[in-house]
């Protein structure tokens, strides 16, 4: 990839495309549903918004960037800046149509997404807010996959479909909360991948991986361990080499790695929530959508060869 395609690749961190759709299959199963039409819709538009947010990154850290990042496709001149900012504004309208098409409680939840992560972009990035506002992005981003999928109607005795009883609130709650600490972690890290930092922070984050790993691997099944595994694989050994010298390239290396492993806690909250009490069909979907997402890591791993996540 080379040329005006680079530039927009690297612009848009292609290689953490693959750890979005996720969040709206862990609110679905979450919320006792496989994932359908409207887990697709709320994908599509978690895509959007999170590309737009990478654009518009760039776009209000332009003087920044010049100092700290010259290489970058908007002070290196490879990208205009108005061309950052129309593709922002662009596509924060398609995710918000997207959502729309799910229902109105959908466009509610992107809309909360996309103000949030405009405002981190233009005014909470660096503030101690900053990671905080983040951490909100994310969880919203499993809660627009909640609000946009229908749970599917079981027959009745009578030969009349009704719903059966939901898990209620909390795995959705739950599950949202988890991946907002999790991206709390990584986005406490990255503030100071330019310019290097204390160990406390990796170290923090690292304590955050394990107990969020010991949390998820409580239950025993095979597919749920697996993905704890390579999630603790993924974010721990980075964050500790950060901790050990927070340097700026290996704490770029454990916000990176920290990115990815979003990928496998995706896919071990899936997993987690496929509970007997769900429909039979809707358990197959989780536990297959569990196992899809798995395999999105080493496709992560090859795209951050060639394009930073960061």
């Amino acid at each position: 990839m080379t040329g005006r395609a680079a530039a927009w690749a690297q612009l848009l961190r292609i290689s953490a495309v693959s750890t979005v759709p996720g969040d709206a299959v862990v609110g679905a199963v979450a919320g006792g549903s496989g994932p359908g039409r409207g887990t697709a819709l709320a994908a599509g538009a978690s895509l959007c918004l999170y590309e737009a947010g990478m654009a518009l990154n760039d776009w209000a850290d332009q003087e920044e960037d010049a100092r700290e990042r010259p290489q970058r496709p908007l002070p290196s001149g490879r990208i205009q800046p108005r061309a950052a900012l129309a593709a922002a504004t662009g596509l924060t309208a398609t995710g918000l149509a997207l959502a729309a098409r799910a229902g109105r409680l959908p466009l509610l939840t992107a809309t909360a997404l996309a103000t949030t992560v405009w405002a981190y972009d233009l005014r909470l990035k660096h503030t101690p807010a900053g990671p905080a506002a983040m951490a909100a992005a994310r969880s919203l981003d499993v809660l627009l996959g909640a609000a946009a999928t229908e749970r599917p109607a079981a027959p009745g005795t009578d030969g009349t479909s009704a719903l059966p009883p939901g898990p209620g609130p909390a795995p959705v709650l739950g599950a949202a909360a988890l991946m907002g600490a999790h991206t709390l972690a990584v986005t406490s890290v990255s503030r100071r991948e330019a310019e290097g930092g204390a160990p406390a922070v990796p170290l923090a984050a690292l304590g955050a991986v394990a107990a969020t790993t010991a949390l998820l691997a409580r239950q025993r099944a095979p597919l749920t361990l697996a993905a704890c595994t390579a999630y603790a694989a993924t974010a721990a050994r980075p964050l500790a080499h950060a901790a050990l010298n927070p340097s700026p390239p290996l704490l770029q290396r454990a916000v990176g790695g920290g990115i990815r492993a979003m990928i496998p806690l995706q896919a071990a909250l899936t997993a987690r929530a496929c509970r007997s009490s769900h429909p039979p069909r809707a358990r197959t979907a989780g536990s297959l959508s569990a196992a899809a997402l798995l395999g999105l890591l080493p496709v992560a791993r090859r795209l951050s060869r060639k394009v930073s996540p960061t």
